[in-house]
């Protein structure tokens, strides 16, 4: 696979990288220069408007969370399998590893055992921590120079099975 190209961690590497006065030739030396660049180009937000948004949203949240609610919508192995049947298959997979491949062809009684841990999920309010962690990798921006730090753009690669639970809530 030629660099700066998708793939899995074994076959992808990211060329070395022209810093100002430094070569980064390692992969630990290559992930700080991409972070230090990343860095420059994200920044928290200072502007007050849009942190007063911010605290909107979290009294909206807050109320939300302490006003009484029903029990939520439930989800059944049927709607388990449509979310999976629509998943791409074409998808990177996150921490985890397992492609959206692999779970299209999960035999039913994993189906099923997976739509009673989506309920357990739902009734608990608990939503396994694990699958908000992602797996951040660079990408090289079509046309530019693989050299250059500023050159790759980041994507996370989030839990496959967290990403179907939120297809499902979101249906």
């Amino acid at each position: 696979m030629e660099d700066g190209q998708a793939g899995d961690e074994s076959s992808y590497s990211v060329s070395p990288l022209v810093t100002p006065g430094v070569f980064a030739l390692s992969d630990s030396e290559k992930a700080e220069a991409l972070a230090d660049t990343l860095e420059t180009q994200f920044q928290p937000v200072a502007d007050p408007s849009v942190l007063a948004d911010f605290v909107m949203v979290d009294v909206a949240l807050r109320s939300y969370f302490q006003a009484p609610t029903s029990e939520p919508k439930l989800t059944t192995p049927d709607e388990v399998h449509e979310a999976i049947r629509g998943l791409k298959v074409s998808k990177a997979p996150g921490p985890n590893g397992i492609p959206n491949r692999a779970l299209k062809h999960l035999p039913q009684r994993a189906v099923s055992i997976l739509a009673r841990i989506f309920i357990a999920i739902l009734l608990t309010h608990h939503f396994r921590s694990l699958w908000k962690h992602a797996r951040v990798t660079s990408i090289l921006k079509p046309g530019k120079d693989p050299a250059l730090p500023s050159s790759y753009r980041p994507i996370s690669l989030l839990d496959s099975i967290g990403k179907l639970l939120e297809k499902i809530l979101l249906s």
